[in-house]
């Protein structure tokens, strides 16, 4: 019998149908073993020992552990297949290293897809653990714990913020410093100018460009009306047309960061939201009576499509579009540049399995994310598109007004696919032909007040995108920062925008006081090069985090000398049963009132229930009474909002989401809406299960 592991029990029930009944197939359920809470800091490092990690079995894995002994006991050879990443290679050796097994005996396979070639293919290229990969893997685990252990810690004390983190709370200061900018812009005041013109059956909004005495900006609205004044009677004629042809490449596939911005811009789903999506299809769908993984492995920095892909998906432009739409692969990885380990981009495993021959098979959701992907990775080989601009000036008693346009002379990928606009811009339409000289009739003159807009605050792409520029993190752990912002009530979502919470701002201006030489954009990406090399052998790892303690841990005796402690915090109220001040604590739950004399009198200040907020939606359980948005004042879900029925007691309806007005087609209850995700409101349904499995 041969033994192979796997992380991930869907994972482990597609590759055992390609496997022969010589296999085993098996899963550790992720990781099998952490950092301990021992020795100095409790860190689980032996800081005298060059920083040696010390692990224990998680108490939740030891029956998995003891089940993957007994099998690997009476196997002739294992192999470890777990994820072609780093948190991959660190997972198979946890395995390596607690079954116990002679070196010889145990290997390392890897595979960027799961189809049975590729699984097949894997099996006679085993290799050893990587330990590289395992030491850059064990540095960053390693440094987040060493931080967080010390910053939450202080936070906790000083401030009564929850947590602290090497990367998230840089991504928090980028949203604390993006609202500090909105608070300190100074909006201008301008106008804008439009002439309607009419050609033929067309009204063309000409823009205002500069007047006669050539001044090109409207500052208010008397300079303003004094233009529209001397506008009046004019002739507004053709004075020249400019066009330019351009081409427009299209982008390479997709890596795990410009998936989320994609299905973020286009498919309004959040990142925690793609990566579960893309998880269930690299990972297997049942496909008559076959299961297979749909994707690559979408953990992945790399851009680079395999030959045989590249073969196939040239066939299926050609034979479905034309030989003059295919261009090929034009783009290779950029050496350097914050790129993981020499994996594909995320693409089909097969060109054969088109979204529409694949629809009856997924969920929407599936199938949205799947087309997404399908078409990036096939536009990527297709040919430019190529774009005609046009540029028209137009004289109107020595004001000129311009018009710009568009049109597409040679769709090439354009045919199948167009990247979502994460930020607004202006869409320009196609212009009816023109010719210098003409006269175009007015129809209206309109003017507008208007003012200069702040920076945009971030919604989850724009913060991916940004993050990825300045090389902050990794890919596969922007979902994960994200969710851990908002579960610390850091921020909030504002039109699916980040607000930061007053606390929010508190911690991160704490940060950046006591420990702005290491919470800062420069030193995390910094630590992101750094781990890269450790991951390709061209740095001691223990050496790179010894200079990262020595420096640290100064500045954290700094912050618990000089950090000024908020809470307790002194009120002019006095306690109604003893006499005694009362107190503004901070507890796991938020800020409470409570007697200073505690223990001895236990009085607590009763929290003022805010006024509830009308929805206007029906309760989907009574249908008489309509559903009101609260906020909890007490327990774990304080501050937070949630939907109940006007009728209470009566009725009894409650939702964490406001109803969509669908029903789950599993249990039939209502589907609701929480932080961008749509799911059943019904918290025991399976597919909630299903969600948290897939986490």
């Amino acid at each position: 019998m041969k033994l192979l592991i796997v992380e991930s029990p869907a994972k482990s029930k597609t590759i055992e149908r390609y496997l022969g009944d010589e296999y085993v197939v098996e899963s550790s359920i992720g990781h099998i073993r952490d950092l301990t809470i021992k020795g100095k800091g409790g860190f689980g490092v032996d800081i005298e020992n060059n920083f040696q990690p010390e692990y224990e079995v998680l108490k939740e894995k030891k029956d998995v552990v003891s089940k993957l002994k007994k099998l690997a006991d009476q196997a002739e050879h294992i192999y470890l297949a777990t994820d072609p990443d780093r948190e991959g290679e660190a997972i198979s050796w946890h395995l390596q290293e607690v079954l116990e097994q002679s070196s010889d005996k145990v290997s390392r396979v890897v595979f960027n897809e799961i189809t049975k070639k590729a699984v097949l293919n894997a099996i006679p290229n085993a290799r050893q653990v990587d330990m590289d990969l395992v030491h850059s893997q064990e540095s960053r685990r390693i440094l987040d714990r060493i931080i967080g252990f010390r910053l939450s810690s202080l936070l906790q004390q000083k401030i009564g913020s929850k947590s602290a983190g090497r990367v998230q709370s840089v991504a928090l200061k980028l949203i604390v410093d993006r609202e500090k900018e909105i608070e300190a812009f100074d909006s201008k005041e301008y106008w804008d100018i439009h002439a309607l013109l009419l050609k033929n059956d067309n009204v063309l909004k000409a823009k205002f460009v500069k007047d006669q005495n050539g001044n090109t900006e409207l500052n208010d609205e008397a300079s303003t009306i004094k233009v529209i004044e001397h506008l009046q009677d004019a002739k507004y004629v053709v004075d020249n047309i400019e066009k330019k042809n351009r081409h427009r490449s299209s982008k390479p596939p997709f890596i795990t960061s410009t998936l989320q911005q994609d299905a973020g811009a286009r498919l309004k789903y959040n990142a925690k939201r793609v990566m579960m999506i893309a998880q269930k299809l690299y990972e297997g769908i049942d496909i008559l009576d076959e299961r297979v993984g749909l994707i690559t492995y979408m953990r992945t920095d790399s851009i680079r499509l395999s030959d045989d892909f590249i073969a196939s998906a040239k066939t299926y432009i050609e034979d479905n579009y034309g030989k003059n739409y295919y261009k090929g692969f034009k783009s290779k990885n950029k050496k350097g540049a914050h790129v993981q380990d020499a994996h594909e981009s995320i693409r089909p495993t097969s060109i054969d399995r088109t979204p529409e021959k694949m629809k009856p098979y997924l969920s929407n959701d599936e199938y949205k994310l799947y087309t997404l992907i399908y078409n990036r990775a096939v536009a990527s080989l297709m040919s430019d598109a190529e774009v005609e601009d046009t540029k028209v000036n137009i004289l109107a008693n020595d004001c000129s007004f311009s018009l710009e346009g568009e049109k597409v002379v040679f769709d090439g990928f354009l045919k199948i696919y167009e990247e979502a606009k994460i930020d607004e811009t202006e869409d320009l339409s196609r212009l009816p032909e023109l010719t210098v000289g003409e006269e175009l009739p007015l129809q209206e003159l309109v003017y507008e007040q208007k003012f200069t807009n702040p920076p945009y605050r971030y919604t989850e792409a724009r913060l991916i995108r940004k993050m990825e520029e300045l090389g902050i993190g990794r890919p596969s752990t922007y979902a994960l920062t994200m969710e851990t912002l908002r579960l610390r009530s850091y921020v909030t979502m504002d039109k699916r925008t980040f607000v930061p919470s007053n606390q929010g701002r508190l911690t991160s201006d704490q940060l950046d006081l006591f420990f702005s030489s290491i919470i800062n954009v420069k030193y995390t990406a910094d630590m992101e090069n750094t781990l890269d090399l450790i991951s390709e052998g061209k740095a001691i790892w223990y050496e790179e985090i010894r200079t990262f303690y020595e420096a640290f841990m100064p500045l954290v005796e700094n912050a618990r000398d000089n950090m000024v402690k908020l809470y307790p915090k002194l009120t002019d109220e006095y306690c109604p049963e003893c006499g005694l001040p009362l107190y503004i604590r901070r507890g796991p739950f938020g800020e409470f009132t409570a007697c200073s004399g505690y223990p001895h009198c236990r009085y607590i200040k009763k929290a003022v229930k805010p006024e509830p907020v009308k929805t206007g939606v029906e309760c989907p359980l009574c249908h008489e009474g309509e559903l009101v948005e609260r906020i909890n004042v007490r327990g774990r879900n304080k501050g937070t909002k949630f939907y109940a029925c006007n009728r209470f007691p009566d009725c009894r309806a409650t939702y964490s989401g406001l109803p969509t007005g669908d029903k789950c087609s599993e249990c039939g209850a209502p589907m609701i809406e929480v932080d961008d995700t749509v799911r059943c409101g019904n918290e025991r349904c399976k597919t909630n299960r299903k969600k948290k499995d897939n986490k």
